[in-house]
């Protein structure tokens, strides 16, 4: 019988004795979850996007706002697969009448129908919106990516340009911008709202990008002697990608709200464009007579910022180490 107060290394390690079975034990507790024997793995660890992805996947919020915003990119394209009408056709002896047959969100001032011209406004805000997003995500990300990569002047510049910018009142600045814009097209909007909101961008870019220099894995990789176009698109870009996907999501409902902000003000798209912000403005002067033609375009534009917002919000917690 061995003695209890022998040092552990006096202990022999007889096959089925209790040491043995102690021992093995505490080794497949310090294994780590799905490795082998002696620690190696069984399979090939999941990145940071496929966690997102399964994590997403089980995610409500996520679901739902993902089926709303691909119903409405649908209907952005195909508007003619739910709305046979024609959203420019008017009929002035069914001005403001309300809902009939056929026509379940009634009449505007001019007697269009507005089931209708909510179908077909969704083609340009979605456009504006996705467009204006990869506009200022990829202008901002990469001048904000290259100025925390780099530093020097060239940050100093890029931080004084952005605090500039900063500074002009969205609303006043488009009302300013867009007032000598005489198209009635969807690029002027897109381009007012990629030239003020790069900066945002831009300073999430940077911060995402010196936090990722000063990892240990970038280090190493310029010891090995990895130039810069290698470091920055190998090892830095890949995992300072995901906050500006995470701001560029949630940006995207406000672009959208954005553009029909400016149109209710008479600066963003203008007739006869079919727009969300358009209709909510014709429609504003008869909110006593004829409620129905604010409520129905005001309520797709609020589902549709509420979608990409929540889009955003179930993204960020995914990608987020930090919150799992």
């Amino acid at each position: 019988m061995p003695d209890p107060y022998a040092p552990k290394e006096a202990i022999t390690h007889g096959d089925g004795g209790p040491a043995a079975l102690a021992i093995g034990e505490a080794e497949s507790l310090e294994r780590a979850p799905g490795a082998g024997p002696g620690g190696a793995p069984t399979g090939k660890p999941r990145s940071l996007w496929s966690d997102a992805w399964h994590d997403l996947r089980r995610n409500p919020v996520f679901l739902l706002s993902a089926l709303i915003i691909l119903f409405l990119l649908v209907i952005a394209v195909w508007p003619q697969l739910i709305a046979d009408g024609n959203p420019y056709r008017a009929d002035l002896a069914k001005a403001q009448a309300g809902p009939e047959p056929g026509h379940p969100f009634g009449y505007d001032t001019q007697g269009r129908d507005v089931y209708t011209r909510v179908v077909y406004g969704a083609r340009a805000s979605i456009t504006v919106g996705i467009c204006a997003t990869a506009g200022a995500a990829l202008l901002g990300g990469l001048l904000g990516g290259f100025a925390g990569f780099f530093g020097g002047w060239w940050d100093t510049l890029l931080s004084r340009i952005a605090d500039i910018f900063f500074g002009i009142p969205v609303i006043l600045g488009g009302l300013v911008f867009l007032s000598v814009v005489t198209s009635s097209t969807v690029w002027p909007v897109v381009g007012f709202i990629v030239l003020l909101g790069w900066p945002q961008i831009a300073r999430i870019a940077r911060g995402a990008v010196v936090t990722a220099k000063q990892n240990d894995y970038v280090q190493a990789a310029r010891a090995l002697g990895a130039g810069n176009a290698r470091t920055l698109l190998r090892h830095i870009a890949p995992n300072a990608v995901a906050p500006v996907i995470v701001v560029a999501t949630i940006a995207l409902g406000t672009y959208i709200s954005l553009e029909a902000t400016l149109s209710f003000l008479g600066a963003g798209l203008k007739p006869p464009t079919v727009s969300w912000g358009i209709d909510i403005s014709a429609a504003s002067t008869s909110i006593r007579n004829a409620p129905h033609m604010l409520l129905w375009p005001a309520g797709a534009l609020s589902i549709t910022v509420l979608a990409f917002i929540m889009l955003g919000d179930a993204v960020r917690d995914a990608l987020d180490p930090k919150l799992r």
